[in-house]
């Protein structure tokens, strides 16, 4: 038996109490005692439980008053309750309340122990299904990674390296690069997998909440804490936590960081108990940390202990190369949603993200393809389905240029070849690019001599015969 599965036990009567302790104890649990609901209920302020077993005939408080304070303020922790005085009513008002399980005085102490452990077990499965639901949602978007780019490749092998080992990561890259989901990627193929992966946002917490919601709280710790509360290292036992923008943490808070990871345990605001804890920590920054330290907003003791391996994430304008492949991934994540399906991208439309410069990287661009999903009623987007801000100047096409026959043709040559080139010559994919069949890929190039002047993957001539 685990022997971190505490139980309360609650029963005014002292020595039926100390009895239920003592075999619940010597089953392998770790047991607390409570004189009355009172006093249940305070104890669940600082505690944590597995389970609750609570004598219902008490006063001023009874078991059904615990069992809904516990309701309220502990929702996953199971409480069964126990009587002498007991009655098919009580019993069904018992469970409509939300009890676990309901057990008559004098109880069998063998039923008790069984009793315990399948609360304790449904407790564990209720946190580890929730985990799971979260996790699938988050491994969902982990597979927004996506790339050819040289640089994208390079991190890919670098996940795959650091997945499996015990060093602690440091992800730097501009906002919206993907940092998340690298960190998710690295958990989800790491010994960890099965356990949570925790994110914190380390900008978004006030410097007087920072204790609180990293290492937890006690009830009435602070004015606001009504309820015991794990803090977000601790929800991180056995698994992952991230610390995203960590380089926006104040001084106090970057001290009381470094002192838990190198003691391996945190003490809970308003407790005097150390709680270890057992945690990768991947964290990420969009500053440059180790310019920061030169600066002093950082610390380079906590630098040091965070950057074992560090994984630098390009921006999107230096891996152009992407963007087809993004596009597409998330042309097919939204466009399948609408009820005339959007499929494809006019190659107006694919030239005018390929030139935009991406300040918000991967999110921005995530982001304009949904909000033109969301507003086209067509199954594929034009360049007027894009913002404004993606379609500059540069994209519109001088209404002189359109003045002869040899011109415009010249301005097709251009654009097939500038669609090649950024799919690296692989036809099938320019295909796509162009909304058009293979086989006029290959009479395209035919067409305009591109054979020699587009760069191909080595033993895949641009001028191969059709099949």
């Amino acid at each position: 038996m685990d022997a971190e599965r505490w139980i309360l036990v609650v029963d005014d009567d002292k020595h039926h109490r100390e009895m239920l302790g003592e075999a619940l104890g010597r089953a392998g649990f770790r047991v607390d005692l409570a004189a009355g609901g009172e006093e249940a209920i305070e104890k669940g302020g600082r505690r944590e439980y597995d389970a609750v077993f609570s004598d219902i005939k008490m006063a001023p408080l009874s078991g059904m008053d615990v069992l809904k304070a516990f309701r309220k303020t502990a929702l996953e922790t199971p409480v069964v309750l126990l009587t002498a005085f007991g009655s098919v009513d009580t019993a069904i008002q018992a469970m409509k309340q939300g009890a676990f399980d309901y057990l008559g005085k004098p109880v069998n102490l063998d039923e008790l122990v069984l009793t315990a452990a399948r609360a304790v077990e449904h407790r564990r499965l209720i946190r580890e299904n929730r985990h799971l639901r979260l996790a699938h949602s988050e491994r969902v978007r982990a597979a927004s990674i996506v790339g050819q780019s040289r640089r994208m490749v390079e991190v890919f092998k670098l996940i795959g390296k650091v997945a499996s080992s015990r060093a602690t990561v440091l992800i730097e890259g501009e906002s919206g690069t993907g940092k998340e989901l690298v960190a998710r990627a690295i958990h989800d193929n790491s010994a960890r997998a099965a356990h949570p992966f925790v994110a914190v946002n380390c900008s978004a917490i006030p410097d007087t909440l920072i204790e609180s919601e990293l290492f937890g709280h006690v009830k009435g710790a602070f004015t606001g804490a009504d309820a015991f509360r794990r803090g977000l290292l601790e929800e991180s036992n056995g698994g992952t936590c991230f610390l995203d923008e960590v380089g926006d943490l104040s001084p106090a808070g970057q001290a009381k960081l470094l002192r838990a990871l190198q003691e391996r345990e945190i003490r809970r605001v308003g407790s005097n108990e150390m709680v270890p804890v057992d945690l990768r920590v991947i964290a990420a920054s969009r500053r440059n940390l180790q310019q920061s330290v030169k600066a002093g907003h950082f610390r380079e003791d906590l630098l040091y202990r965070l950057n074992t391996v560090t994984i630098m994430l390009p921006p999107l304008r230096e891996r152009s190369e992407d963007i087809p492949l993004l596009a597409e991934f998330f042309l097919a994540r939204y466009g399948a949603e609408k009820t005339i399906p959007v499929t494809g991208l006019a190659p107006e439309a694919m030239q005018a993200l390929l030139r935009y410069s991406w300040p918000g990287n991967v999110r921005e661009l995530e982001h304009v393809i949904e909000r033109a999903v969301a507003l086209a009623n067509h199954a594929v987007l034009a360049i007027d389905d894009l913002p404004p801000e993606v379609v500059d100047e540069k994209t519109e096409i001088p209404a002189d240029s359109l003045e002869g026959a040899e011109t415009l043709d010249a301005l097709k040559r251009d654009h097939v070849l500038a669609v090649l080139e950024s799919a690296k010559g692989d036809k099938e994919q320019a295909a796509r690019l162009l909304g058009v069949s293979k086989r006029t890929i290959y009479r395209l190039i035919d067409r305009y001599g591109l054979a020699k002047s587009t760069s191909t993957p080595p033993g895949e001539p641009l001028d191969k015969s059709i099949p």
